[in-house]
């Protein structure tokens, strides 16, 4: 349970943090679904080998599939590796500065970089999608595999990574406003 400030804003505050607890939880789902997504395309992977290079059968939907599956690992992992702070930095700048300095670079960061880059690869690859949804795109390889669900991963991704920058940004002013429930904590890698 969050701190009672007595501040202006901190019942909207409070309002937005309910909000941002909404997306980390939706992203959380997602990051389950991309973890399994690694252990799908794992067991895919070894099958396909066994019976390719055992039995000497093969089907290119099982190679598309599994190239599916990275596709939702990455697009749908984006967001939940946000959510745990496990995303790249800069450490020689973000490691060696205060908290609150931490707070700004990831507010201003989130705002300048990641929002504008995730609603505009999100809008402009919605017709990418769309058109291959409409027209029932298939695979060109015989065998292959309907493509609209992987060009679905394109738009959705970018939007839960759009909808997780919001939840960091609404985090961090709460953080800089007194909120102690949020957990920056960053673990420098071990180069």
């Amino acid at each position: 349970m969050a701190a009672r400030i007595d501040k202006p804003g901190a019942r909207v505050l409070h309002l937005l943090l309910r909000v941002s607890g909404a997306i980390d939880a939706l992203n959380a789902a997602a990051g389950r679904i991309a973890t399994w997504a690694v252990l799908i395309a794992s067991v895919i992977s070894a099958g396909n080998a066994l019976f390719r290079y055992g039995f000497s059968l093969s089907s290119n939907g099982w190679l598309e599939i599994q190239w599916y599956l990275f596709g939702v690992m990455v697009m749908l992992g984006a967001s939940y590796t946000l959510n745990k702070n496990e995303h790249v930095r800069i450490d020689i700048v973000y490691g060696n500065v205060s908290m609150r300095t931490q707070l700004w670079i990831d507010i201003l960061g989130t705002l300048i970089f990641l929002l504008p880059t995730a609603a505009i690869i999100g809008w402009v690859s919605w017709p990418l999608f769309y058109n291959s949804f409409a027209i029932h795109e298939m695979s060109s390889n015989a065998g292959g595999l309907l493509r609209w669900p992987i060009k679905l991963m394109l738009p959705l991704g970018f939007a839960l990574l759009f909808l997780q920058g919001l939840s960091e940004i609404i985090k961090r002013i709460g953080a800089l406003m007194g909120m102690p429930q949020l957990v920056t904590q960053y673990e420098k890698p071990l180069q």
